[in-house]
């Protein structure tokens, strides 16, 4: 969906139709990151509050929306937001935080049904076609997940129904903030066709473009268009794929998927850096940050990737694919530096680097090749090692030298 043409707010006289033959669910928790700091700053409450990236540097996170009312998005860089609303107070972010309320909140839709798959930490599809019976009707269930949602963990969510994961989406950008739409199974294309062509998912802004061009501005005018016409501008797979949205076909089940896909980390400079002992330093702390949570989470991965972003905002990322899946930060750090030196960049001016492990697996039973004449212990028992340390004494009492601030040895 493009970011540009979300769905109107729906009349809350027609959010509650017949839900019969509705099973899937959209939940989304309202301006979640920026709900979340309100619970520990209530005096905020009803005010503009942003987000941001913990620096001038970064982008919109979340905005209440008495800051969205003024014209604050999400990922707009932090300096137009503070233009466009000034009088807003700038929080920065707290990840751990977010992430707490999250599972709690993964958790009440898990007592729901067992088929939820988390799209994001605040959102998330479920099918509760088993819950039906036990429960009650879809929209009820929706109802009770969002007074739940209020009550054990203090915000709000609006809750999508409909017969299909598309039309439940949209839905519950229909019933935002803090609502419920159900989008009977009769009616969804009367619920469709008078929508943007943005709306319809996939539709980023150059093939919304390319829809403008051929006179098709809305889901109905790509519904009345023939499939052929579609393939023939956008590709086959674009137009078959667009020509069944259009007509409200989805047959995308919901997929309970709890296994994280790949563990993350990444750092914006407060100012563009352009010196390479400075990035390899920070390649390296970030690595050592995404080994420690791969040993806490019981994992190991194999495909190590960097991202890097330029003072223009270009981003560029690149993989490599180990031999054996780690959990060490030294191999992690390894993989990691050879890639950013493989770019080449010769004093780019970098504002943001990222280093990230996919191919990710469980640790428990998960032997590692071993190497003739190697040590029977080694790097990762002095990096669990580490580990204990940092569990008894805190983040900052065993850490590479190369990342040792000199001011702070002294």
């Amino acid at each position: 969906m493009s970011r540009g043409r979300q769905v109107p707010q729906a009349d809350s006289s027609a959010a509650r139709g017949d839900d019969t033959d509705c099973t899937i669910l959209h939940v989304d928790m309202d301006a979640f990151y920026a709900s979340v700091e309100l619970l520990d700053h209530p005096e905020l409450v009803g005010t503009p509050v942003i987000v941001g990236g913990g620096t001038n540097r970064g982008v919109v996170l979340s905005a209440t929306y008495e800051a969205r009312a003024l014209g604050v998005r999400s990922a707009m860089p932090v300096t137009q937001a503070q233009r466009i609303c000034p009088q807003a107070t700038f929080l920065a972010p707290h990840h751990a935080r977010y992430a707490q309320v999250s599972k709690a909140v993964m958790e009440i839709f898990k007592s729901f049904t067992p088929y939820v798959e988390p799209l994001a930490l605040d959102e998330a599809f479920l099918d509760v076609s088993g819950a039906l019976r036990r429960v009650g009707s879809a929209a009820h269930i929706g109802d009770l997940i969002r007074a739940r949602v209020q009550a054990e963990q203090g915000i709000t969510c609006s809750v999508g129904v409909a017969t299909s994961k598309f039309v439940a989406k949209l839905a519950t950008n229909a019933a935002k903030p803090d609502g419920l739409f159900v989008v009977p199974a009769d009616q969804v294309l009367e619920f469709l066709h008078p929508l943007p062509v943005g709306a319809l998912w996939g539709v980023g802004a150059k093939t919304e473009e390319q829809l403008v061009r051929l006179g098709l501005n809305t889901v109905g005018d790509v519904a009345h268009t023939s499939e052929k016409t579609l393939k023939r501008a956008l590709g086959v797979a674009t137009g078959e794929h667009l020509f069944a949205l259009s007509w409200g076909r989805d047959d995308r089940a919901v997929i309970a998927d709890n296994a994280e896909r790949s563990i993350g980390a990444e750092h914006t400079f407060d100012q563009d850096v352009d010196d390479p002992a400075i990035l390899h330093r920070e390649i390296l702390r970030l690595a050592t940050r995404v080994a420690a949570r791969l040993r806490k989470q019981g994992l190991v991965g194999r495909t190590v990737s960097i991202k890097v972003r330029f003072s223009d905002f270009t981003t560029i990322t690149r993989s490599k694919t180990l031999e054996d899946r780690t959990d060490v930060s030294r191999e992690i750090s390894q993989a990691a530096q050879s890639l950013f030196d493989a770019l080449g960049l010769q004093r780019a001016r970098l504002r943001l680097v990222g280093v990230r492990i996919e191919g990710l697996a469980p640790a428990q039973g998960h032997s590692r090749q071993l190497l003739l004449d190697a040590p029977d212990q080694g790097w990762p028992e002095a990096e669990r090692a580490i580990d204990a340390a940092v569990a008894r004494f805190g983040p900052d009492v065993v850490k590479p030298a190369t990342l040792i601030d000199p001011d702070s040895a002294q």
